[in-house]
């Protein structure tokens, strides 16, 4: 299953802050931000920062999108 961050960026444009100022106030390196622009892989801490900042929950900042393969599992 992947994660998107679509509602996180959207959040930002609602709350008017720009990528930096939450990289500055969530305490993380402009790498987090990057991986979260690809989708990628960040830790529970940094979601937790985020969402801090944020006065948010998770469901607010990020989603889970099935896999193709319709979320089956091998195994």
């Amino acid at each position: 299953m992947a994660v998107s961050y679509k509602k996180l960026f959207h959040l930002l444009i609602e709350k008017d802050m720009t990528n930096a100022q939450l990289m500055q106030e969530a305490g993380f390196s402009a790498n987090i931000i990057t991986r979260l622009k690809r989708n990628g892989y960040i830790s529970l801490d940094s979601v937790e920062s985020i969402c801090r900042v944020l006065h948010c929950g998770v469901d607010d900042i990020l989603e889970f999108i099935p896999d193709e393969d319709g979320g089956k599992e091998n195994g």
